[in-house]
Parts: structure tokens; C-alpha cells; sequence
């Protein structure tokens, strides 16, 4: 059997065996084609079933209707749409909502202001330690006006995770990435106007963005001539076929929604998610002094990027070491943050977490 490590890594992450295996198998006919996905015509009828079942899975798994939504498939990463939907949404003149929870959110925000009036509804980041919880969000810091309301669901460098979901002023759109914990657990999608995230999380390898569009709002909101790769409905018009996608990235992100809808769809991932967290945040847990969460209000924990520090940085690096020569990688915390990060993406299976769980039972009897 092929050597396969536990992965903890953040992204690019862990996939599914299964889709690994799958891909693998078909990496030099597709479809008996005689080629690989990756050597068709991205306008041949064998990538066009590709893209049409993965919109379609995609749709399905979040309980949405292809009546009302649409799957864009887009590069640049999610870092590409914090430009591209003000750029597509704002005037100059115009404004937007924006709650800042991490960096990434932060970036957001950043590029927001580079297009038009980005208001600051509520931020974590003035905590004594910055983004260690999720701010207090109020109706009343919001613009009447705002042309929509954008945050991040999850805090990949720091380990804050929405449970319940900001809301927008009644009218306002309301707009995620949803980058680190997309398909990650039950939620109501319809709830939203707009969802993007890069998939190199849960949802397949990095180098595509998927972006889940209501139409009504793309219909409303975008209306501005733009270049015509960063115009959205442009994009929507052309299926994402205005110029050449990343075929071989959509195709392992169509094999990954089937992954997700034969092991029993979002309640049945969510289960999943809910017993590794439980299972690592209770060794945190019960060595607290030894094992410091970064995090300082547990109902604000993050399923997906578990970070915390030992009493030392040279413990952070023995740590590190140890688990590395037990085949875990991937834990090294994020360098502006140091210590450890544990992330539990959804091909990161429960028993690698038991694995990660048992070696720092040991590591704490050893070095406490």
C-alpha cells in the first residue's frame, strides 16, 4: 500500500483517499478518451459533463436550486474575489459592510477600500490578543445603505469560527468567503447572496475558486462595464468557459462533492467535524497550563484550525519534530502566530486526530 502521512497542513490540505485513488485511475483515459483530463478540450462534451455535474453537486449538497444559483469557476483563489466583488458591486461612491475577524478578512477589507467606502461593522482585532475571539456585531454599526455585507466564516490563521451568522440590515446582501470551513457542516445557504471559496480547504486542490452566485443579485447588483475576465456576469453568461478553466482542479473538486454526497452529504460531515474537534479540544482541555489555546472563548472555537502553544518555543519545535517523525506533518503554526496549528479539513479522517490526540497525551507525560 502506498506511504500515506497524517496531514494537518491548512492549505493546500488533505483530499480524500478515495478521490486521490479514483483520479489516479483515470489519469491516462478519461472517460475513454485515450487522454487525460487534463489533455481535453475544456469545450469537449466529456469536461462540459465535468463542470455541469460538479455545479450540480455542489447545488445539491447546500440545498440550493439551480433555478435561482450558479457555480462560477474562477482562479486566483479567494484572494482574487476580494477585489473582483467591489470592483463588480461598488461605485466609487458607494458603500460596504465589512466585519474584520482575521487576516484574511482583513485583506478583504483592504482591497474593499482600494474600490469604494468599506465600513468597519465590528473587528477582532484590537483584542490584547488580536483575533482571539469574534467581536460583538450590532445592526446598528451597519450602513442603511451598504451594497452588501461581507465576512469570513472561519479564521484559518487564528481558529475563531461563526456558529450563528451575521445579519445584514433587511435588503442588504449578504456575502462570505467561506474559504476554510466551505461544505464543512449543515447551514442554510439560501441565507446568502453570494459564497466563495478557494478550495484548497475542503473541497479539492488549490488553483480554483468556486463562487456560488444568486442570480437575482448578480442581475441587481452587477452592472458596471468591466475587463471581461473580472466581470461577473460576463462569467455567469459564458458558464466559466470564457477562457480556458482549470480543468484538472474542477474535475477532483466534482469527484470531492461526490466524495461528500456518498458518505451521507453535510450531516454526515458535520458529524465527522464535531467528533475531532471534540476530540483535540479535549486534550487541550485537560492540560490547559501545558496545552494553551489561542482562542479565549471556547464557543467561538474553530472545527477546522485548531491553534494552540506549548509553555516554550523549543517545546513548539519538539513538538513539532516528534509528531513529524510519527508521520503527522503539517502542524507548525502559522509564522506570525508560532506554536501549533492542527487543521482538521474534511479528508482529514477521525483517526488521524486519535493519532495526533494519543502522541500529545505522551508528549505531555514526557515534557510537563
Amino acid at each position: 500500500m502506498e506511504k500515506r502521512v497524517h496531514n494537518f497542513y491548512a492549505g493546500p490540505a488533505a483530499l480524500p483517499t478515495e478521490v486521490l485513488k479514483e483520479a489516479q485511475a483515470e489519469l491516462l483515459n478519461f472517460m475513454g478518451t485515450g487522454m487525460s483530463v487534463m489533455e481535453i478540450s475544456h469545450r469537449s462534451k466529456e469536461f462540459d459533463k465535468v463542470i455541469q455535474e460538479a455545479e450540480a453537486d455542489m447545488l445539491k449538497i447546500l440545498g440550493l436550486s439551480a433555478e435561482q444559483y450558479t457555480v462560477l469557476w474562477l482562479g486566483g483563489g479567494a484572494t482574487h474575489q476580494f477585489i473582483m466583488l467591489p470592483m463588480n458591486a461598488l461605485e466609487k461612491t458607494d458603500t460596504a459592510d465589512y466585519i474584520v475577524t482575521g487576516q484574511w478578512a482583513e485583506r478583504a477589507h483592504e482591497e474593499g477600500a482600494y474600490w469604494g467606502n468599506a465600513h468597519v461593522v465590528a473587528t477582532s482585532k484590537g483584542e490584547a490578543k488580536p483575533y482571539s475571539l469574534l467581536p460583538e456585531i450590532k445592526q446598528e454599526n451597519m450602513s442603511d445603505n451598504a451594497k452588501y455585507l461581507h465576512f469570513t466564516t472561519n479564521n484559518t490563521i487564528y481558529g475563531t469560527q461563526f456558529w450563528k451568522f451575521p445579519e445584514a440590515k433587511p435588503g442588504i446582501p449578504l456575502i462570505s468567503d467561506m474559504s476554510s470551513d466551505f461544505l464543512s457542516r449543515t447551514f442554510d445557504a439560501s441565507k446568502f447572496d453570494m459564497i466563495y471559496a478557494g478550495a484548497q480547504k475542503n473541497i479539492g486542490p488549490a488553483g480554483v475558486t468556486a463562487v456560488v452566485i444568486k442570480k437575482s443579485f448578480a442581475e441587481k447588483t452587477f452592472k458596471k462595464k468591466l475587463p471581461k475576465t473580472l466581470d461577473y456576469n460576463l462569467q455567469i453568461k459564458k458558464q466559466s468557459l470564457f477562457n480556458t478553466p482549470p480543468c484538472f482542479n474542477i474535475y477532483l473538486v466534482g469527484k470531492v462533492m461526490k466524495w461528500i454526497l456518498n458518505k451521507g452529504g453535510l450531516t454526515a460531515i458535520e458529524e465527522m467535524n464535531r467528533k475531532k474537534a471534540e476530540l483535540i479540544y479535549g486534550a487541550i482541555d485537560a492540560h490547559p497550563e501545558f496545552y494553551k489555546g489561542y482562542v479565549t472563548v471556547k464557543e467561538h472555537r474553530s472545527w477546522m484550525n485548531v491553534n494552540f502553544n506549548l509553555p516554550t518555543e523549543a517545546l513548539d519545535e519538539k513538538f513539532v519534530k516528534e509528531a513529524k517523525a510519527e508521520e503527522m506533518v503539517g502542524l507548525k503554526g502559522y509564522r506570525d502566530l508560532g506554536g501549533i496549528r492542527a487543521s482538521l479539513y474534511n479528508a482529514t479522517s477521525v483517526e488521524s486526530v486519535e493519532k495526533l490526540v494519543a502522541f500529545m497525551d505522551k508528549f505531555y507525560k514526557a515534557n510537563k
